[in-house]
């Protein structure tokens, strides 16, 4: 239960942290936010990894090494495929992906939830791909935007290192603290800062822009720390689908706060998502 209860509060902050990343990237380039909430993310762990018990293993740090490098490149690949392609396929593809691919691999290691937990999976899967995917009416894409062999591409490359960053995570032994995450957040910092500069998109932001850019940086340490030790006490198959269900925090959010208007399938999508979480808690 303790994992469940990790795994949703990550969730949670995710969700939040991607309303927030919506309405900033709503006035600034994304990678420009990003290169403002990453690198307060890696300030707020660093600062806080020494209060935490745990001795880092080499093991630990290399696994946290290779979740920042993904995550990095999850981020930069997935915002080229959201600007060149129809969000209305990009998104809901991306999220499926990242859904689906911790749980195979989880059942392949040898995890074998219990029965409910898979309907669980199977309903969180059903909520992710309704509530991510938005009606063409609903869309401030234009609609020539197609979805060419370049936008897939990103788009399964987003989605399946956003998947590897669950999978390395899981990884990260119990009892080496929060050392093996600093190591992530810092590799993601500079592969942002990189990226940034490659693109001409390094200036950074200013005012408010810039504070809601730091407060994604404090969700981004609440999501991680909690991802982390929800990893280290839940199989990855159960954790990953339910910190996987974070756009339905987004939507909530932007239905609550924005005012926006959703279509049917995924009101259909947020019903659905509170069944399966209801399953998977169930279940343990």
């Amino acid at each position: 239960m303790v994992a469940i209860v990790l795994a949703l509060t990550s969730a949670v902050a995710y969700g939040v942290s991607d309303f927030a990343g919506g309405v900033a990237s709503r006035r600034i380039q994304p990678l420009r936010v990003v290169l403002v909430s990453y690198p307060v993310s890696a300030i707020v762990i660093g600062v806080a990894a020494p209060f935490v018990a745990g001795v880092p293993t080499p093991g630990s740090l290399l696994w946290g090494g290779a979740s920042g490098i993904v995550m990095a490149l999850a981020m930069w690949w997935f915002y080229i495929a959201l600007a060149e392609g129809p969000m209305s396929v990009v998104s809901p593809l991306t999220a499926i992906i990242v859904a689906g691919l911790p749980v195979i691999v989880g059942i392949a290691l040898g995890e074998r939830p219990t029965a409910l937990a898979y309907a669980g999976i199977a309903l969180a899967l059903g909520a992710i791909v309704l509530v991510t995917k938005e009606g063409s009416t609903a869309s401030n894409v234009p609609l020539t935007r197609t979805f060419t062999p370049r936008v897939a591409q990103f788009t399964v490359g987003a989605g399946s290192c956003f998947a590897l960053s669950f999978v390395f995570t899981h990884q990260i032994e119990a009892g080496t603290g929060l050392w093996p995450l600093l190591v992530a957040r810092g590799i993601a910092s500079v592969v942002v800062v990189a990226a940034a500069v490659l693109v001409r998109q390094s200036t950074l932001p200013q005012g408010a822009t810039a504070r809601l850019a730091v407060m994604i940086g404090l969700l981004d340490v609440v999501a991680n720390v909690t991802m982390l030790y929800a990893f280290q006490a839940g199989l990855l198959s159960v954790v990953s689908i339910l910190i996987a269900l974070y756009p339905a925090v987004t939507v909530g959010f932007a239905i609550v706060v924005l005012k926006e208007r959703i279509v049917h399938f995924q009101i259909v999508g947020l019903a659905l998502s509170l069944i399966a979480i209801a399953a998977v808690a169930a279940s343990g």
